[in-house]
Order: C-alpha cells, then structure tokens, then sequence
C-alpha cells in the first residue's frame, strides 16, 4: 500500500452560505466547483488552498450535531501552517474570528493558537 498525502477533507455544514463565506472570504480559499444536488438538497463546494485541493464542503437539510472540541473522539481538528501565527491572528480578529491565546508546543517551540469556524469546527493555525 502507498499513501501519498490527503486527498480533501471533507466537512457538513449547518449554514451553507454562512460556511462559504468563512472559508472563501474570511479564510480566503479558492472555489474549484461548485454544485448543487436536487435530489438531495445539498451543495457540494470544492475548496483549494495555494490552488492545492483540500475541502469538500457539504451542507444536508438539517445534519446531526457533532461534538466537535478538540477533546471529543474522531476528527480533533484541521490545522493550517502559517509563516506567523501573531500575524495570522490578528487578521483572523480583525474579520470578527476570535481565537484563543498563542500557545508554545511543548514539543516543536513553534507558535500555534485555535479558532471555530461557524459550526464550532476546531481550526488550528500552526508556525512552519
């Protein structure tokens, strides 16, 4: 067997135009297609990050919630490396996201801090 990266990673949102807006606009990823499923009701949005596909956003009529902290079991979080976590913070802040204090990784010394998306998804932005 030979894994060679991830694929997508794929998410359900609650908000569907709430959801575009924050990753595309707010998050400032790429829209590679977009399509809308009659028969299900859903929308499908393929995201690109520095023209690399990486989110499938979904939205269903009316999804079941998921505990989503960073504790909870399954998916902890999606985390994106950034050149300046202080930099990156403050450009989050400054769109209305509001993140948690920088931490230190105890293990890297490398700056990373957490934030939500609209349905409370953990987001991690991580120095590399």
């Amino acid at each position: 067997m030979e894994i060679k990266k991830i694929h997508h990673i794929a998410i359900i949102c609650s908000n569907y135009e709430k959801s575009k807006d924050f990753y595309v606009n707010k998050l400032g990823l790429e829209i590679l297609a977009e399509v809308y499923r009659k028969e299900r009701d859903s929308y499908k949005l393929d995201l690109a990050l520095n023209g690399e596909y990486i989110i499938e956003l979904f939205s269903f009529p009316n999804p079941p919630i998921r505990p989503s902290r960073p504790e909870a079991r399954g998916l902890r979080h999606l985390a994106f490396m950034v050149e300046n976590v202080e930099k990156v913070k403050s450009e989050l802040e400054s769109k209305g996201i509001v993140s948690e204090p920088i931490r230190i990784d105890e293990f890297t010394g490398k700056k990373f801090t957490f934030f939500e998306d609209p349905d409370g998804l953990p987001l991690e932005i991580y120095e590399g």
